[in-house]
């Protein structure tokens, strides 16, 4: 019987066989932005669908990392409770651009799957697409007949092996609108006898799974809902490599179908589950819950096993490719797997820290085919030991909700409490379940669920979407050719108006030129500004941006005649402007150098800005950076900068860029890429505008380095002139302090903490001076005190400088009498502040601290409150402070 790793081989090494080029698996950041992560195997290879490149190769195979977990596509709920649902799994395909179609797709699959892994050809059935009303295209009879035939020489019957579907499972569509068509799916019926006839085909059962889809993308959803013929067809294929695995291990080999099929039967989980039964003394017994919300307690462990083995591995995976837990978006949905592992882990009565312990296992088994795990493995023990020790204060909050929930006597604990202990806390829904069954409660999971569609379309409100267009190739749309690259081009160059557009804003128009050297803001970059001649008149260019099809559009102050559309042109860019903007830019690149050098290659960039005064980088990082590894950043960013290495930019083919260029995760790009190459130590693509050698940027100085979200930090810098109007400034400071302390610069951080020092002193010795004054006026009152009924009562205006100093006052009064009863107040501005004490003496003669608070600051314009022992409040009419506590205390 094959094992996981021979499984995969064997699946890369047969396309191969046939043509196909092996492609390492892409990263679980996806490029797409309305997506949370890789989610399918086909989601690296969109550009070449949709024509924004050409593949470098017209068949492709590889294995591909998936999240599914958040978004359209959530599997997180269900991993645990059943044997076949993975937040991470990998996706086996194989991939066609304008090559083979479904001729060759089709008799490869069977061909794999019953001639080299064995799969009993009796046990499969296959599925063709069949339009219902009012569904698109037409009945995939192309497919059907491919089927018919290679069913038929293996020997079986294929009307009966062949079953039709509709859009739900047989049309695959990239979104609303891009490329589609009709896809074909292979089921395995994994019963005992294997003879459901293909009863069990898309019914949800556990014992007829879907093995391998193949998807003929063929068509084009246009927005007007109609279906237009692509003029190169794909093949997009994906199989779920662990259902294979597990499904070769449960029957082992598909020599016995007496259990329960599980992908947790494979050698992919077992390493994991060895872990987790040497930390708990558990063995997993592959159980499953007859009742998911009331299982037993083996059952329940089983669950657990689970659910660590498969939180791990998303977990391990996600970190190495650079995607921290946090707040928000992705980041959020990491989080939350996360501690829904910890609190499985709980129930397995496993250590703080245990979660971390699981990397080992993963790497073990995944780290030969995804070497990032193994370069990563420091990066992804911190963070999840980070995480959960964090965590650890969340869970103690979440249990401290539920019992004060259990403290109420609930009948039952309703969906919003069970979703705020979810949503804030963390605590998946069946495990509030199995809480609250410990109570013998019951959770409202109608109503939790209710609250769960409620966030759903929050999410789906919010979500970013786009319309999917196949790249026009009639080329009817050409942008604006940039010029800007080179210094010579920012004057003297001259171009021809081509459109002249209201920019919305009075006095104000956007300007097309079919040439210019104005840089229009992108990547963070903000655009030139500068000037512009044509028809007689000088506009300044106030800045510059561009459209979707690549138009360079200057925003200019005033409107040029229409008449001078056609016309020549002399733009001319502010170049004081541009190479402060362009320095600031190439520091960055040098500042993600010095960053990765030091930090780690994890390191990744966030979000950026670069303007003439300033650099932003945001940038992917686990825990706050400390003073010496920055000092280490900006020495290393000096050294290369004193060094006045080359900078140079060119073109390459995407497809044939070097491995070590580094690329952004969610920038779209094209064919043709520019590399920004510096010294030969530092190659990003980037289309921005660069200085020609390092020394150009001048001083870098690091000013601010801070969190923005967990899991990112963002560093501020500046370079050039404002650098040095920076030190100027600070020296000016400097200059100031010295004839302030008539001492050196050297000198004065010892002049400070000598006045520091000093400054403590005196406001010690201060303090005890009041303390002593208080305890003096405090001894003072006793002349003032009544005896009322066995009780001492102090009631007087006291002067004091704050309402803190009121109240210590009164304290000190109160513990010099004997069964004490008081009330103080103060005046401070135009507002009173009332103190009372009582002590038990006086409360159990009916004069409690609060009531006294409550009536007598109702007379002074206020209120207050508090307990019977102590209580403050405070009122508006300081003139009658007085007067009412002495009626008060007449009144006794």
């Amino acid at each position: 019987m094959m094992t996981s790793a021979e499984i995969r081989q064997s699946f890369l090494d047969f396309f191969h066989s046939k043509g196909h080029h092996i492609v390492p698996s892409a990263s679980l950041m996806p490029t797409a932005p309305n997506l949370l992560f890789t989610n399918a195997g086909m989601n690296p290879f969109v550009p070449y669908f949709l024509g924004e490149r050409e593949s470098p190769h017209p068949r492709v195979t590889d294995t591909q990392k998936c999240i599914r977990a958040g978004g359209k596509h959530n599997d997180l709920d269900d991993v645990g409770l059943d044997t076949y649902h993975q937040t991470f799994f990998e996706m086996l395909g194989n991939w066609s651009f304008g090559d083979y179609f479904k001729k060759e797709a089709i008799e490869w699959a069977w061909e794999l799957l019953t001639e080299v892994w064995g799969f009993p050809k009796e046990r499969l059935y296959v599925t063709v697409y069949q339009p219902g009303p009012g569904e698109p295209a037409e009945f995939d009879k192309e497919a059907h007949d491919h089927w018919h035939r290679v069913l038929t020489a293996a020997g079986l019957n294929a009307e009966e092996r062949i079953l039709r579907s509709g859009k739900k499972d047989n049309f695959w569509m990239m979104g609303d609108t891009g490329p589609c068509g009709p896809c074909s799916e292979i089921h395995l019926d994994l019963t005992p006898k294997g003879d459901t006839g293909g009863r069990l085909v898309n019914e949800d059962s556990p014992y007829c799974i879907e093995i391998w889809n193949l998807v003929f993308i063929q068509f084009n959803a246009d927005e007007s809902g109609g279906y237009s013929p692509l003029k190169n067809k794909h093949v997009d294929t994906g199989m779920g490599f662990e259902r294979v695995a597990g499904t070769l291990a449960t029957t082992k080999g598909f020599t016995d179908f007496s259990q329960p099929p599980s992908n947790y039967n494979c050698d992919l989980f077992q390493p994991i589950f060895a872990t987790i039964t040497e930390m708990s003394g558990h063995a997993y017994g592959a159980t499953l819950p007859d009742d998911p919300q009331n299982p037993s307690e083996e059952q329940r462990r089983d669950i657990a096993f689970r659910v660590l083995a498969d939180h791990i591995r998303t977990l391990s995976c996600s970190i190495a490719d650079g995607i921290l837990p946090g707040n928000e978006g992705r980041n959020y949905v990491l989080r939350r797997i996360l501690r829904r592992a910890v609190l499985y882990g709980r129930r397995l009565d496993l250590e703080d820290g245990f979660f971390a312990r699981l990397v080992d296992p993963v790497i073990e088994v995944l780290g030969p085919v995804f070497p990032e795990l193994r370069q990563q493995e420091k990066v992804i023990r911190k963070v999840i030991n980070s995480e959960e020790t964090t965590f650890s204060r969340t869970i103690e909050k979440g249990l401290q909700m539920l019992e004060r929930i259990f403290a109420t006597k609930p009948d039952r604990i309703s969906g919003e409490d069970a979703f705020t202990l979810y949503d804030t806390h963390g605590f998946p829904l069946d495990l509030t379940e199995i809480l609250a069954a410990e109570r013998g409660l019951e959770v409202d999971t109608a109503g939790f669920n209710a609250e769960m569609e409620k966030q759903r379309e929050r999410a789906r409100a919010a979500q970013r979407k786009s319309v999917v267009r196949v790249a026009d190739e009639s080329g009817d749309s050409e942008g604006t050719e940039f010029l800007g690259y080179e210094k010579a081009n920012l004057e003297g160059v001259t171009a021809t108006v081509q459109k002249i557009v209201p920019a919305g804003e009075e006095n104000r128009s956007f300007v097309v030129l079919d040439r210019t050297p104005f840089y229009a803001e992108m990547g963070g970059q903000v655009g030139d500004r500068g000037r512009i001649a044509v028809g007689g008149e000088t506009y300044p260019v106030l800045t510059t941006t561009s459209d979707e099809n690549g138009h360079v559009l200057h925003t200019v102050e005033g409107t040029p005649d229409e008449k001078t559309i056609g016309e020549t042109a002399l733009p001319e860019v502010d170049r004081s402007f541009r190479l402060a903007v362009q320095r600031h830019h190439s520091a960055t690149h040098v500042l993600h150098w010095a960053l990765r050098k030091v930090l780690g290659p994890h390191v990744h960039q966030a979000g950026s800005y670069v303007g003439p005064d300033r650099l932003r980088f945001d940038f992917a990082h686990y825990e706050q950076i400390s003073p010496e590894q920055l000092r280490e950043i900006e020495d290393l960013c000096r050294e290369r900068v004193l060094a006045n290495d080359p900078v140079k930019g060119y073109e390459i083919p995407f497809n044939e860029k070097p491995e070590d260029i580094i690329a952004f995760f969610g920038e779209k790009y094209g064919d043709t890429v520019r590399v920004v190459d510096i010294g030969g130590w530092s190659r990003e693509l980037c289309g921005g505008t660069h200085v020609s050698a390092t020394g150009e940027i001048g001083f870098l100085k690091i000013v601010a380095e801070s969190a923005i979200s967990a899991g990112t930090r963002r560093i501020e810098a500046l370079c050039g002139e404002a650098a040095h109007e920076l030190v100027e400034e600070r020296f000016a400071i400097l200059e100031q302090l010295g004839r302030a302390f008539s001492a050196q610069p050297g000198e004065i951080p010892r002049r400070v903490l000598e006045l520091q020092e000093r400054l403590a002193k005196a406001e010690q010795e201060l303090k005890q001076f009041k303390a002593r004054e208080r305890a003096d006026k405090a001894a003072g009152l006793k002349e003032e005190v009544r005896e009322v009924d066995g009780l001492q009562v102090l009631a007087k205006p006291l002067e004091a400088e704050n309402p803190n100093d009121l109240r210590s006052l009164a304290v000190k009064a109160f513990q010099e009498l004997d069964n004490g009863l008081l009330v103080v107040g103060g005046v401070f501005g135009r507002k009173v502040t009332l103190v009372a004490m009582a002590s038990e003496a006086a409360i159990a003669k009916g004069f409690k601290a609060g009531d006294l608070i409550r009536q007598l600051t109702a007379e002074l314009g206020g209120k207050g409150g508090g307990k019977p022992d102590f209580a403050m409040g405070g009122g508006s009419d300081p003139d009658k402070l007085e007067p009412v506590l002495k009626n008060w205390l007449q009144s006794l």
